[in-house]
C-alpha cells in the first residue's frame, strides 16, 4: 500500500503545554472538548470520609441477569419464545435465583414470554422471575396482566430523574416526577394487594441515578420504601443504574456509598446497581459499588446491551472465582454458556473476552509461553491445589476448558511454547540450547507463511529437520555392531554409505560405543566432535521408543541431531548421522 492510500488524519497542531516534557511535545487537538462537563459541574458529590476504598470483597452479590429484557431490546433481531426460553433455561441451570426476563408492555412477543412461564412449568419454586415497567398506568396495568400465577414475581418500576432528563425528556419537575412516581408506586401496591396469595415483591430504578442530584435520590427512595411498607421479610430493591456512563468508577461509588450510608430503613432495602459500559469501566463500577455497600448487581452474560453495553457478569463473577470467593453461580462449562448466549442473542463474544473468549487461556508470545510452561510443570509437582501458574489467572479447567490450546505457535512464539507443544503432545523433552535452534526453524516458516503453526505442523518440521537425515542423506549406515573389549573400552564396527558409493566397512575404539562410533567416522573422514548429548523415552512401558538428542562440532559450526528408536544405541547413532547429513 501506497502511503497516499492511508485515510487522512488530522496531526493535532496546537500548542504545547508550558509543562510538556522536552522528551514529549503533545500538543493540543482540534477536538471540542470544551463542549463536554466534568462530572464535578454537572452533579453534587456530597460523600466525606469515604470508606469503600479499605473495603474487600470476600462474598459474591446477588446477582440478577437482564440478558432477557435489557440485552434483549438491545438486540436487532429481539429473541423470539424459543430463543428466550432456551436462554432462560441457561439461566436457571447456571444457578441464578432472579431473573429479568421481559419488558411485558413492550410487545406482545415479550407479554407472550412471562405467560409461557406462568403457565409452562418452567419456573422452579426458589427462582424469582422479574419484569420491568415504565411509571405509566395503564403499562403497569399490562405488566401485571403478564405476572398471573407465577409463584414469585418481581416488578421493576422505573423512571428518569435526571436533570436533562426532566427538562429535555419529561418535561416535569422534581415535584411532578416525585408524584408521578408516587401514583406508579400506589398502584402497584394495590394490584399486589389484590392478589393475596401471591408473592410479589417491588424494584425501584431512578433511571440516570448517575447525574440525579443525591438528595433527591434520597428523597424519591426513602418515601417508596415507606409507601411500600418494606421490612427485613419484604424488602424492597433500590436499583441505582449508571444509566450512562459519565464518570471514573471510584465517582460511581461515591454515589453508592452515599446513598448506603443514607437510605432509611437500610435493613429493608436491598441496594442494587446496574452499570452500563459507555465508558468501558462497567465492570470495575460494579466492584466499586459493592465495596461501597451494594448487595446486587443486573448485568447480562458477557456483557450484551444498548450502546456499548451492561456490565459483563462473567468476567465479575469469575474475578471473585480468581481471588478465592465463591461466586455462587456454575460456570464450569464456559463454552456451552458461550455457545448458548451467542446462538440465544446472534452476537459472537470476542475471542480475547475475558475468561470465555476462543483464545483467553491461549499464549503466543514465546515469553509467555515458556512461564506458562514453567508454570505448568511447576504446579503438577506441588503437594498442594494452589494455582500460582504465571499469565493464568484461573486454572482453565475450572471453566471446563482444557490446555491443548493453552500455547499455540505462531511468529510471535518462543522456544518455551514449542517445547511444550512437542512434549504435551509427542513426549519429547528437548535440550534447552536446542529448543533455541528449533525455535528460529519455526519462527523462519512461520514468518514465510504468516499462519499458526498445529502441534502437528511443529512435529512434521521437528521430524524433517532432526529425524530424517539420520536415515537418509549423505551418509547412512547399513550396519552397525558394538563389543565391549575391557572396561570403558568399546568398539564399533560399521558400514557406511557415502555419496551414493559401495559401502565401506570402517572399525573405532571409544569410552563409550556413541565416541567408539565417532572414531569410525574419522577413520571415514569425517570429524565429529559430540558437545552435548540426552536420551529420554516417549513414552511409558519397555517397549516405548527412544529419542537422542545429540550436538556435533561438524568444521566451525555446531549441528544438532536426534534419532529414535527402541534401541537407545540406535536412536544415538541415528542422531549423529543426522548432525553429519545437516552439515552437508
Amino acid at each position: 500500500m501506497e502511503s497516499n492510500d492511508f485515510p487522512t488524519l488530522s496531526t493535532p497542531q496546537g500548542p504545547v503545554p508550558a509543562d510538556a516534557p522536552h522528551w514529549n511535545r503533545q500538543r493540543s487537538s482540534a477536538m471540542p472538548s470544551h463542549r463536554y462537563r466534568s462530572v464535578h459541574d454537572r452533579v453534587d458529590l456530597p460523600l466525606t470520609g469515604r470508606r469503600w476504598p479499605e473495603a474487600r470483597l470476600e462474598r459474591a452479590p446477588l446477582w440478577v441477569p437482564v440478558d432477557l429484557r435489557d440485552g434483549n431490546q438491545s438486540l436487532a433481531e429481539p429473541m423470539d419464545t424459543v430463543r428466550k426460553r432456551r436462554m432462560f433455561d441457561l439461566l436457571v441451570a447456571m444457578g441464578f435465583k432472579e431473573i429479568e426476563v421481559a419488558y411485558p408492555s413492550a410487545s406482545q412477543t415479550d407479554f407472550d414470554f412471562v405467560r409461557h412461564l406462568a403457565t409452562s412449568g418452567a419456573v422452579p419454586d426458589d427462582v424469582t422471575v422479574s419484569v420491568f415497567t415504565p411509571a405509566k398506568p395503564d403499562l403497569i396495568d399490562r405488566t401485571f396482566e403478564a405476572i398471573e400465577g407465577l409463584p414469585h414475581a418481581l416488578v421493576h418500576l422505573y423512571t428518569p430523574t435526571a436533570p436533562t432528563w426532566r427538562d429535555v425528556v419529561l418535561h416535569r419537575s422534581r415535584a411532578e416526577i416525585l408524584s408521578l412516581i408516587h401514583e406508579s408506586a400506589t398502584q402497584m401496591d394495590r394490584l399486589a394487594a389484590a392478589r393475596p396469595g401471591a408473592d410479589i415483591r417491588f424494584e425501584f430504578s431512578p433511571e440516570v441515578f448517575i447525574l440525579t442530584e443525591p438528595d433527591f435520590i434520597l428523597e424519591i427512595c426513602n418515601s417508596v420504601t415507606e409507601l411500600w411498607d418494606a421490612s427485613p421479610d419484604r424488602p424492597v430493591v433500590h436499583n441505582l443504574p449508571a444509566t450512562v456512563e459519565v464518570a471514573t468508577p471510584n465517582i460511581y461509588a461515591d454515589q453508592i456509598e452515599y446513598a448506603h450510608r443514607n437510605l432509611d430503613r437500610r435493613d429493608s432495602v436491598i441496594l442494587s446497581v446496574h452499570p452500563h459500559n459507555d465508558r468501558g469501566t462497567g465492570v470495575a463500577c460494579a466492584e466499586l459499588a459493592v465495596l461501597a455497600g451494594a448487595q446486587r448487581v443486573e448485568g447480562c452474560l458477557f456483557g450484551n446491551g444498548e450502546r456499548t453495553g451492561n456490565v459483563d457478569l462473567v468476567t465479575l463473577a469469575l474475578n471473585l472465582h480468581a481471588q478465592g470467593v465463591d461466586p455462587m453461580i456454575d460456570f464450569s462449562d464456559i463454552d456451552t454458556v458461550r455457545e448458548t448466549v451467542s446462538e440465544c442473542i446472534k452476537l459472537p463474544v470476542h475471542p480475547r473476552h475475558p475468561y470465555g473468549g476462543d483464545l483467553v487461556y491461549t499464549a503466543f508470545s514465546g515469553t509467555h509461553q515458556d512461564a506458562i510452561s514453567k508454570g505448568l510443570a511447576h504446579h503438577a509437582e506441588r503437594t498442594d491445589d494452589l494455582w500460582e501458574v504465571p499469565y493464568l489467572p484461573i486454572d482453565p479447567k475450572d471453566v471446563g476448558r482444557t490446555y491443548e490450546a493453552v500455547i499455540r505457535v505462531n511468529s510471535q512464539s518462543g522456544k518455551g511454547g514449542i517445547a511444550h507443544l512437542l512434549h504435551t503432545n509427542y513426549g519429547l523433552d528437548l535440550p534447552q540450547t536446542m529448543r533455541a535452534d528449533f525455535s528460529a526453524i519455526v519462527q523462519r516458516a512461520t514468518d514465510a507463511s504468516g499462519t499458526e503453526f498445529s502441534p502437528q505442523q511443529l512435529w512434521d518440521h521437528f521430524r524433517t529437520t532432526y529425524l530424517e537425515p539420520g536415515t537418509r542423506g549423505r551418509i547412512t549406515v547399513t550396519s552397525l555392531t558394538t563389543e565391549e573389549i575391557a572396561t570403558d573400552k568399546h568398539r564399533v564396527t560399521c558400514t557406511l554409505s557415502a555419496d551414493g558409493a559401495a559401502p565401506t566397512t570402517y572399525e573405532g575404539l571409544g569410552n563409550g560405543p556413541l565416541s567408539a562410533f565417532t572414531a569410525a567416522l574419522a577413520q571415514a573422514g569425517i570429524e565429529v566432535d559430540i558437545r552435548g548429548y540426552t536420551e529420554h523415552s516417549t513414552t511409558t512401558g519397555p517397549d516405548s521408543p527412544a529419542i537422542a538428542y545429540v550436538q556435533c562440532r561438524i568444521g566451525d559450526t555446531l549441528w544438532w541431531g536426534a534419532g529414535q528408536d527402541t534401541s537407545v544405541l540406535t536412536a544415538s547413532v541415528r542422531a549423529v548421522v543426522a548432525a553429519v547429513n545437516r552439515a552437508g
